[in-house]
């Protein structure tokens, strides 16, 4: 049943997230919601990131806390970057783009992963090897769609 709940929750919300074509989730505040991509390595935690240091890549608008991790980033975006640009991992395992929360994160084998909400993210959690290899799979298709 909560998984049920789930998947129509994502349904919901997650029209936001369909109605862009970029291959990032982006917001109003830039991508990932103006967090610092590099801070989730470095400091293991969200980090909002300034709007005076930013950097184009992908579709989206990044920001930084600092220019060090701007730098970081500029020089190797894919070691940063989140997977599916930022989508939840869930909904692309799913098929879907969905939006996701900065405090739904987690990183696995050196990658980062974002999650629609905490609950969202302890479903995925259950079984992480698996969705990651689903979402892999579905990706190529899936960043293009709406």
């Amino acid at each position: 049943m909560k998984r049920l709940f789930i998947i129509l929750l994502l349904l919901t919300v997650g029209e936001v997230a369909w109605s862009q074509k970029s291959p990032v989730f982006v917001t109003d505040n830039g991508a990932i919601h103006g967090f610092d991509p590099v801070a989730f390595f470095k400091e293991r935690k969200p980090v909002p990131g300034s709007k005076e240091i930013s950097f184009e890549w992908n579709g989206g608008r990044w920001h930084f806390a600092s220019e060090e991790n701007k730098t970081a980033f500029a020089s190797d975006p894919e070691k940063y970057a989140p997977q599916y640009g930022g989508y939840c991992a869930y909904g692309t395992a799913g098929g879907y783009k969905a939006p996701t929360q900065v405090d739904a994160w987690s990183i696995v084998n050196d990658k980062l992963y974002f999650n629609y909400n905490k609950d969202v993210q302890q479903e995925w959690n259950k079984n992480q090897a698996e969705l990651i290899k689903k979402a892999d799979q579905n990706w190529p298709t899936v960043k293009n769609s709406k």
